[in-house]
């Protein structure tokens, strides 16, 4: 089964988006790192009991370790809303690069700025969106595109009274870093 040929580079790929290393999710799975190191390299054959405490600890489905090559290209993910924002998922969970629409509430409190590593590209689909960067504020209108490194202290919010709607894409540690805290 074409399948199960690329379970163990999706185990591995998934592992390595949130930043763990073997040993950290091996640990967090209740296993040890040697047999996730021959799951991820294929060299011993995925049990649900192995691949159970795995997917679970990872937040995925073991559905998608095994989806097949010519599957639905739609992205059916579920949008949340958390502290005064609405967070639409763009990419599938596993894709190295991860897009989200953003809709800043004008009424959402003020966050505090972030650093992480990472970069970080922004466009404005409607309203305005306040950027704080460094020591600088930029206020973005619709149409306007930033891109930035995430090391630099970073924050965004609506500008005025209505929401502000942006694309924003980063690599996975960006989107760790700067969505997952919200959960």
């Amino acid at each position: 089964m074409e399948e199960l040929l690329n379970l163990g580079p999706r185990l591995r790929a998934a592992r390595k988006d949130r930043g763990w290393t073997l040993d950290d999710l091996a640990e967090r799975a209740g296993m040890s790192p040697s047999t996730l190191s021959r799951l991820e390299s294929g060299k011993r054959q995925a049990s649900l009991e192995l691949l159970i405490p795995l997917t679970r600890q990872l937040g995925i489905r073991v559905d998608d370790l095994l989806e097949p090559g010519d599957r639905d290209p739609r992205v059916r993910r579920v949008a949340v809303q958390r502290e005064g924002m609405t967070v639409a998922p763009l990419t599938r969970e596993e894709s190295e690069v991860r897009a989200y629409k953003l809709t800043y509430h004008p009424d959402a409190p003020e966050r505090p700025l972030q650093v992480h590593d990472g970069h970080e590209w922004i466009y404005v689909l409607s309203g305005r969106l306040r950027l704080g960067l460094g020591d600088a504020e930029f206020v973005l209108h619709r149409g306007e595109v930033a891109e930035f490194a995430t090391t630099t202290p970073h924050s965004m919010r609506a500008e005025g009274s209505k929401p502000a709607e942006v694309i924003s894409i980063f690599n996975s540690v960006g989107e760790r870093l700067h969505l997952h805290p919200l959960a």
